[in-house]
């Protein structure tokens, strides 16, 4: 069952890769053979001031990037609350179970699996894995819940901006997808335990049924137990956290007043000095960092990180080519995403 979970997330991404990114790498290659096929790709992929003018009939409101997050943090929350009681009960690590340096060993390649005292259910590897997995979608619920508020209170969108409805069923299918594919590995057994506390409820009743022993220690001493790799992970992600935010709200600064509504002005700030998309080039970063935290085995966490990658560096090289035609003036030493590279 957990491999069929895994393969079924891998499959989902496979596919949207070959729908998806591989268009967008075709139409990347510079070459005016492919002018038609470009503006076809532009017209499903783009958004706001780069949507193609052609493609204005099968399109939703850019404001509907709430529903997004939304979605996000309903399910991240979901996923985060069901996989921490589960950790919690059935896969609980304790100093006196291992040390520190052997996780840390194990999650950069250490050698073979063992187990020293085996509590509940679980080995202590597997419990590992299920505290990595809460770790990994604590760090997703810090995002979603960001972009959620920003989506409210930050952005002002242009009347005017619209993106494709496929593009809007991707971003339904990326939050929902994603925070899935953090926890994939564990997934069979997390809903299995949920399951039962509920059939236990709905057959004991409240009176008779045992309720989780939780406490505040023990919900949140393991998370400091985790590797070195999830420190630096953890790090990366907050890093790039913290300059979108900043960039964020330079760009929500942009339209602050009613009259600004329907205008376009050149931003400056933070990571703005070096490229022309750096709230793309933060969310990469944060990414990364997630990447990082999962220890970097996990090849659904690769297939989702590299969509990520490829369909945001695209969208800023279109993005950097708009800001070119667009103003005379526009700073020559910016690049689309990544400083001094492209």
């Amino acid at each position: 069952m957990e491999l069929e979970i895994v393969w079924l997330v891998r499959a989902a991404w496979i596919t949207v890769w070959v729908v998806s990114i591989l268009p967008l790498v075709i139409a990347s290659i510079p070459t005016s053979k492919l002018n038609s096929f470009r503006e076809l790709v532009l017209s499903f992929a783009g958004r706001g001031k780069i949507l193609h003018p052609s493609s204005q009939k099968f399109t939703v409101p850019q404001k509907f990037f709430a529903h997004f997050y939304v979605i996000g943090v309903v399910w991240t929350t979901l996923l985060l609350a069901a996989t921490w009681i589960y950790a919690c009960e059935m896969a609980p690590l304790s100093s006196e179970e291992f040390q520190l340096s052997d996780i840390a060993s194990r999650l950069a390649g250490g050698s073979d699996v063992f187990s020293i005292h085996k509590s509940h259910m679980t080995p202590v590897e597997d419990r590992f894995k299920v505290w990595r997995a809460v770790f990994l979608l604590l760090l997703m619920e810090i995002h979603v819940l960001r972009r959620l508020i920003e989506s409210f209170y930050v952005f002002k969108y242009s009347p005017s901006a619209r993106m494709h409805i496929l593009g809007y069923f991707a971003g339904l299918f990326f939050y929902v997808t994603a925070p899935l594919s953090l926890c994939s590995n564990i997934a069979p057994e997390v809903p299995r335990f949920v399951g039962n506390q509920v059939a236990e409820f709905i057959a004991n009743g409240k009176i008779h049924t045992s309720a989780p022993e939780l406490s505040l220690v023990m919900s949140i001493s393991p998370l400091m137990k985790l590797g070195s790799l999830q420190l630096i992970g953890g790090a990366i992600f907050l890093w790039g956290w913290i300059h979108q935010r900043r960039c964020h709200a330079i760009l929500g600064s942009l339209r602050e007043n009613p009259s600004q509504a329907k205008e376009y002005i050149i931003p400056y700030g933070d990571w703005f000095g070096m490229v022309s998309s750096p709230h793309f080039l933060a969310e990469i970063v944060l990414y990364a960092g997630l990447l990082i935290a999962s220890g970097g085995t996990d090849i659904t966490i690769w297939l989702l990180f590299g969509f990520v990658a490829a369909n945001l560096t695209y969208a800023a090289g279109e993005t950097h080519r708009w800001y070119l035609r667009k103003f005379e003036d526009y700073p020559a030493n910016r690049h689309a995403i990544f400083p001094h590279v492209y």
